[in-house]
């Protein structure tokens, strides 16, 4: 099977005449001779494992490559869990929005949601319904309450030019399947939003 090219070398796939040596215990050794550095760690039943091949000489650690490899992949993990919960999502409402479309909206947003993102719910009012703000933060309360256990508010509504804004943050969730098609879905609704409030302004 070929090797992943990011997947550091291990034991016998170590080039280097030299190498700059960390023992098990997270001990520096110092530069010992390939060989040398494969001894030890046959001795203590662990692998040598390049942590850094770009440095001269290369640095190699004593150390379980299947614990190693479990741990890295769990930091990845992470980050991207993380990552993803930094990118914001943005759904486009009306004052006057009736209620089919409130509702296919408001799915689209618990679904966002549920995928782990950050939602931007946003009012626009055109012309004279800007002196009917109540009804654009009445819709906004409501969408809070309708995704109460899903989400809550991070940011509370307020005005933005023409808008007005809340943003709302994920809860934890019980482990689940992502849901692929519904994601999807909503991503083409996000799009369509935009592009129609871009089109009557």
């Amino acid at each position: 099977m070929a090797k992943n090219s990011e997947e550091p070398r291990i034991n016998e796939e170590i080039r280097a005449k030299e190498v700059l040596l960390i023992d098990d215990q997270g001990v520096k050794v110092g530069v010992v001779p390939i060989a040398q550095a494969l001894e030890l760690a046959e001795e203590r039943e662990l692998d040598l494992v390049e942590v850094s091949g770009q440095a001269d000489p290369p640095v190699c650690r004593i150390l379980d490559y299947g614990k190693y490899k479990f741990q890295q992949q769990k930091r990845d993990k992470d980050a991207r869990k993380k990552s993803k919960g930094q990118v914001v999502k943005e759904m486009k409402m009306r004052p006057k929005i009736d209620l089919h479309d409130y509702n296919f909206k408001v799915r689209a947003i618990k679904d966002f949601l549920l995928s782990g993102f950050r939602v931007k719910v946003a009012v626009f009012f055109r012309g004279r319904e800007m002196a009917f703000l109540d009804r654009g933060r009445e819709v906004l309360d409501k969408v809070v309450r309708d995704c109460d256990g899903i989400g809550k508010v991070d940011m509370p509504p307020r005005m933005e030019g023409r808008y007005m804004r809340l943003m709302l943050m994920p809860l934890p969730q019980p482990a689940r399947k992502p849901k692929t098609a519904e994601t999807d879905k909503a991503v083409k609704l996000e799009k369509e939003g935009t592009e129609e409030h871009v089109a009557k302004e």
